[in-house]
């Protein structure tokens, strides 16, 4: 047990390093995207690779990625049905901060250091299917549904787009088809990502640091919590229901049971944004929900290994 809290006081640490270097060293607002941009495109690639070199192929565990998805989405579709009477912006902003998972800068790296390979293995399954829904997908049906945006043009066509745009997604592809066709991923790929991969969790733990944000008004509080709250609710009926009646091996069960909790993906501000609502009070959201996750999961880890 000594050895987990101090895993998770080095998590806390990297991440209020993020948030005193924004204050101090980069101030400028947009600096944060340096290390999203190397998170993304560098350093969760080699982890996805990594991960994958030692995975055996097990065709049961496919299931995880129909599971990632049916759990990203149903949120989604919940609050798209009890908000009807809503004003539009408050129903977008719902629905875009309700569903998915923040799991390759979140959930990965927590993954990473408590479960190892084969824990990241069972992350990654899961990020696959949670994937079409934060990379794009929860954008893609809210602005269609509720005409966010009428001037822009919604296609099959865009949406595949913007997933085969995403570094982390085709990565994930790549390595799925490759396990598929009993394919292995050559050591001296491993070897050279292996490195590289280290650094995901620090890069990961650094951003969210540098993306806390605290302002908005008062007033929008409300809506904010309730997202918080819907979250904390699915959250706790996914991981039951993955922990006790998967299938599965403990260790199975208990990767799912912990990324069930992952806080709000980090595109959200920027597709809430894009669905004209309010873009600093996801951010706001975001921030929330990285401490009540970091805090569940810490605590369902000790459960675990109590």
């Amino acid at each position: 047990m000594g050895t987990v809290l101090l895993k998770a006081l080095s998590f806390v640490l990297i991440i209020v390093l993020g948030y005193v270097l924004k204050k101090l060293v980069f101030k400028n607002p947009k600096d944060h995207q340096i290390v999203a941009f190397i998170l993304l495109n560098v350093t969760l690639p080699a982890t996805v690779i990594h991960a994958f070199g030692t995975f055996r192929r097990d065709a049961s565990l496919f299931l995880i990625i129909a599971i990632g998805f049916l759990c990203a989405v149903i949120p989604m579709l919940f609050v798209y049905l009890i908000s009807r009477h809503q004003k539009k912006d408050k129903r977008a902003f719902s629905m875009i901060n309700v569903c998915g998972f923040n799991i390759g800068c979140f959930a990965l790296p927590f993954v990473q250091n408590f479960f190892g390979p084969g824990g990241m293995i069972i992350a990654c399954l899961f990020d696959i299917g949670n994937a079409f829904i934060v990379t794009g997908g929860s954008f893609a049906f809210t602005s269609t549904v509720l005409q966010t945006n009428p001037d822009e043009k919604q296609s099959v066509g865009t949406l595949l787009k913007k997933f085969v745009s995403s570094i982390p997604f085709d990565t994930y592809m790549l390595m799925l088809v490759l396990v598929m066709l009993n394919i292995p991923v050559p050591d001296v790929v491993i070897t050279l990502v292996e490195p590289i991969a280290s650094a995901n969790s620090f890069f990961a733990l650094l951003l969210i640091g540098m993306m806390f944000e605290f302002r908005t008004r008062a007033d929008k509080y409300r809506t904010m919590f309730g997202v918080l709250g819907l979250r904390l609710l699915f959250g706790a009926a996914f991981s039951a229901m993955l922990y006790f009646f998967l299938p599965f091996s403990l260790e199975v069960r208990q990767v799912l049971a912990v990324v069930a909790f992952a806080p709000v993906t980090s595109l959200a501000p920027i597709y809430t944004e894009r669905c004209q609502s309010d873009s600093a009070l996801s951010s706001l959201t975001l921030s929330i929900s990285i401490v009540i996750s970091l805090t569940v999961m810490i605590g369902l880890v000790l459960a675990m290994q109590a």
